[in-house]
């Protein structure tokens, strides 16, 4: 039975390429990613603040899915990353996911 995911991205660009990276992940690669996985809804943060532990890096994307697994969804980002344009402003090399499994209804006010 399918399942609310998460999928948190932490990025950063190469240097010297932010705006090229801000430019690319916001006007080609979510859609991208949202036309080729599973994954239902996108949107992008940069951190601008924090408490505790420091972010390791600066920029977070966080999708919206279904899914029987976390296996499921990395293995679909994985398989399907072919077809999605890659950019060299993208670090990939420092990149991170994190996939998250709801554990109870969503509260709203």
């Amino acid at each position: 039975m399918s399942k609310q995911h998460l999928v948190l991205i932490l990025t950063e660009p190469t240097e010297g390429n932010e705006d090229e990276f801000n430019d690319y992940y916001e006007n080609l690669h979510l859609d991208e990613v949202l036309e080729t996985t599973n994954l239902n809804s996108a949107q992008r943060f940069k951190l601008v603040g924090q408490a505790g532990e420091d972010c390791p890096l600066p920029y977070l994307a966080v999708y919206e899915t279904e899914a029987d697994s976390a296996e499921e969804v990395i293995s679909n980002l994985n398989e399907t990353r072919s077809q999605r344009q890659q950019s060299d402003a993208l670090n990939r090399r420092t990149g991170r996911v994190w996939v998250f499994e709801a554990t109870g209804p969503k509260h709203s006010k």
